[in-house]
C-alpha cells in the first residue's frame, strides 16, 4: 500500500499529502489518495505518499515522531516544506463519538473532529507537528473517514481532496469550502482561535 507520487505545475503552493500514517489506515486512504491526478492540481507542487503498514500509535503522542514511521513523515515535511500539509486518516465506526465529542479538547488536548458529511471529518493535525513546525499561516489539516468506507463517504473524501489539491492559497481555499460547508468553516475558526488565538480557519 506504499505509494509515491510529485504533481509539479510550476510556481504556487507546496503541498504535502500523507495517508495512512500508522497502523493499517493506508488500506483505506490509498483508495482515495491514488485518484488524484495531473489535471487536480492547476499550480504549484503536490506531493504525495501512502505509508506502509505499522505498529498503531496516536500522532497526538510525542512517541509517535520517534518512531520509524514518524521520523519518515518529519523527514519529508522537512525535505519539501509544505505550505499546505494534509494527513489522510481513517477511523473504527466505534471511534467516531471520540473524535467528535465537544470535551475533546480536555480530555486529549486537541479540539473535536467536525463532520463535512457521511461520516468524513476534517480537524487540525496533531499539536506536536502543528505548532512546532508549521507556520501560523501553513495550511494544516486532518481529514478522517470511517475505514473501508462506502462509495459515497469515498467519493466526498475524494472531491475534499481535490479541492485542497486544486487551492491556490489560504483565501481561495476557505472560500470554495464556505460555499459548500458554511457552518463546518464557522466552526473550523472558533476551534482554531482555541490553539491560536484569532487566526483564520484550518
Amino acid at each position: 500500500m506504499g505509494f509515491f507520487k510529485i504533481i509539479e505545475k510550476g510556481p504556487g503552493l507546496k503541498r504535502l499529502f500523507i495517508g495512512g500514517v500508522h497502523g493499517k489506515e493506508g488500506l483505506s486512504t490509498i483508495k482515495a489518495i491514488k485518484k488524484i491526478s495531473e489535471n487536480d492540481v492547476n499550480e504549484g507542487t503536490l506531493v504525495i505518499y501512502n505509508c506502509d503498514e505499522t505498529r498503531y500509535i496516536s500522532t497526538l503522542n510525542p512517541l509517535y515522531y520517534q518512531s520509524e514511521v514518524g521520523k519518515e513523515i518529519l523527514y519529508l515535511i522537512n525535505h519539501y516544506q509544505p505550505d499546505m500539509y494534509i494527513e489522510l486518516h481513517c477511523y473504527k465506526k466505534e471511534s467516531y463519538p471520540a473524535l467528535t465529542n465537544i470535551d475533546r479538547i480536555k480530555r486529549v488536548g486537541v479540539p473535536p473532529l467536525i463532520e463535512l458529511e457521511k461520516g468524513v471529518l476534517i480537524g487540525s493535525v496533531s499539536p506536536q507537528i502543528r505548532t512546532k513546525i508549521f507556520r501560523k499561516e501553513d495550511i494544516c489539516i486532518t481529514l478522517e473517514m470511517p475505514c473501508s468506507p462506502s462509495p459515497e463517504t469515498l467519493k466526498i473524501y475524494m472531491n475534499f481532496l481535490k479541492i485542497l489539491a486544486g487551492a491556490k492559497n489560504r483565501y481561495n481555499l476557505e472560500n470554495k469550502v464556505r460555499d459548500i460547508y458554511p457552518e463546518q468553516v464557522e466552526t473550523s475558526q472558533r476551534y482554531a482561535r482555541i490553539i491560536f488565538g484569532e487566526y483564520p480557519p484550518f
